[in-house]
Parts: C-alpha cells; structure tokens; sequence
C-alpha cells in the first residue's frame, strides 16, 4: 500500500486518535492548516511545499532557506530559531525541512505531517540530476567570470546531500514512526506515501477539495 497511517501499523496505537478526528490527509485536506512535509534529501520536499502551499493559498516555508546564506554559508543556530519562530507564528502554512535544531519549535505547531518515505534511489537519482545541472550552469558561470569558487563549492554541496541521504534512509524509517507514537506528537496526523507516483496520485485526491481552504 502507498499511502498509510503510519501510527496503525504501531503496536498498541489506535487510528484515529482523538485529537484527529476531525483530519485524514491521505483522503482530503480539510481541516488541515499547518503541514510539515518531511523526508530524505532529495525526495522533494521543497517541490511539494511550493505546490501545497500554492494550491492551499497559504504562506510556504523552507527552512533551508532559513538556515543557508550565500556561497552555502550557515547562519547560527539562534538566529535560525528566531527566523522559524516568526516563520511559523502564523494560523495557516505549508513548511519542509527535516532539522532537528528547530523540531521542538515546528513540530507542536504543526498539526499534519506529509511523509516522503521514497526508497533510496529515487534520492540518490534526483541528487545526481541536481548536480548534473548545477555543474553545467556553473561551469558556463566560471567560463564567463573565471572564477571557479562557487563551482568547487556546489560540487561539495552535492556530495554532502548524497552521504546525508544514505546516512538517513535506514534512520528516518526507525526513528520517524517512534516520534509520531510519542505522546507529545499525538495531535501529529500523518500521511506516509511510498513513491512519486504516490505522491501524484495523493496530489490528484486532496488538491481539489483544498481548493476553496480547509
């Protein structure tokens, strides 16, 4: 099956719980007003979030974008954290990202978690076609300029979001369904989809009755 409830397969869990009942988002978005969408690197979050939030009329929030600056230089944790707290104030917003550094910030308020539990080579086969088109565009930037810095820095860039998908697959089906499970994220209504052809399909299901807003 593609898309689950991922607190029914667990031990002991009830589906649904009572702080859910009002919400299914493998069937529709009603009443869903704050999604955080999560996966590996490279399964698409930011894509969907754009699409999400487009489709909800609602703000988007990445929280790469929050945390990088220029030339892939990182802000400190503080200011991320004050940037997330602001970010996420509002009633209504679609934001992805996996950090840790601001989980306790962003999973309370969130209300819906869309899981993209892809297997590992769809990951590794969009982080190579990334790659692939940063380096040709970076290397008609450095032919024009002759500088070569930015170029030798998204070609770490690239390695680096290869070894954090492999170092995250097996992590993130261990850990993600024990978080959900917890009793601080009970309020947390889950849709686990398997695939991108999952993800289309679920897309097709709950954009329409979106549409007009949860």
């Amino acid at each position: 099956m593609s898309v689950d409830k991922t607190r029914a397969a667990l031990p002991g869990a009830e589906w649904p719980l009572p702080e859910q009942l009002e919400r299914d988002p493998s069937a529709s978005l009603r009443g869903c007003r704050r999604l955080l969408i999560l996966g590996r690197t490279g399964s698409g979050k930011t894509t969907l979030g754009r699409e999400l939030a487009a489709a909800l009329t609602v703000p988007h929030v990445e929280l790469d974008a929050l945390y990088f600056g220029p030339d892939l230089s990182t802000v400190p944790l503080q200011v991320l954290r004050e940037r997330t707290t602001a970010a996420i104030a509002g009633d209504r917003w679609v934001t992805d990202g996996n950090k840790s550094a601001v989980r306790d910030l962003v999973w309370p308020r969130a209300d819906t978690v869309v899981w993209l539990d892809y297997p590992l080579a769809v990951s590794l086969w969009r982080l190579a076609r990334r790659a692939l088109w940063r380096t040709s565009v970076l290397k008609k930037q450095a032919a024009t300029s002759g500088s070569r810095g930015s170029f030798a820095s998204q070609l770490l860039s690239a390695t680096k979001g290869v070894l954090t998908a492999l170092r995250s697959h097996r992590g993130q089906r261990r850990r993600y369904p024990k978080m959900f499970s917890d009793p601080a994220n009970r309020h947390l209504a889950v849709v686990r989809l398997r695939s991108p052809r999952a993800t289309r399909r679920w897309l097709a299901r709950v954009k329409p009755a979106s549409a007009g807003g949860p």
